[in-house]
């Protein structure tokens, strides 16, 4: 084999660990955001991910109840309590809560801030900034709302994966159909 001496070979084994975060990226990923809430807010303190994961499971409703606080879920109608009974199937969530998926989609980031990128085989990368795409739902929210759509109203598209598919969806939730 000859021009091939330089060429290493990496062997990989079932358990080889292939990438661990930098201490940088670890503390200012989500979970560690949450983690620090936690200690603040309602004096747990979890020392690993492991630990964390523990509680979760062990106090569900704790868990998700936090997480909706850490969260600033908004609702137009407050829930009852976290979950009714730990059943499987037949699990009910946040019982009571009225919640706007695009309200939530839309509310964060700044206005030249990207919200969604595309390519296509015949386009290239391009971007919708969240300023354009608050405008574009609001604008099609207006369109479906003046045509009568309005809450329980089911809207039905069959559209590609692209950014107006996208907005069509959170125009349509927006207003409750």
């Amino acid at each position: 084999m000859h021009g091939c001496e330089n060429i290493g070979v990496l062997m990989l084994r079932e358990g080889d660990l292939l990438w661990e975060p930098s201490q940088a990226r670890i503390d200012q990923a989500e979970i560690s955001r949450f983690m620090r809430w936690l200690e603040r807010e309602r004096g747990l303190r979890f020392d690993s991910y492991d630990a964390l994961w523990q509680w979760s499971v062990d106090e569900i409703e704790a868990f998700w109840g936090a997480f909706w606080d850490f969260y600033a879920i908004k609702s137009s109608a407050p829930y009852r309590q976290v979950l009714k009974e730990r059943v499987m199937p037949g699990a009910k969530w946040f019982e009571g809560a009225r919640l706007n998926f695009a309200e939530h989609v839309l509310r964060h980031g700044q206005g030249d801030e990207a919200a969604l990128l595309f390519a296509s085989e015949d386009k290239p990368l391009a971007t919708i900034s969240r300023q354009e795409l608050r405008e574009q739902v609001a604008h099609i929210a207006a369109a479906l709302k003046a045509r009568g759509v309005g809450p329980g109203d089911r809207v039905v598209a069959f559209m590609p994966n692209i950014p107006e598919t996208m907005i069509a969806c959170l125009a349509t939730t927006s207003l409750g159909a």
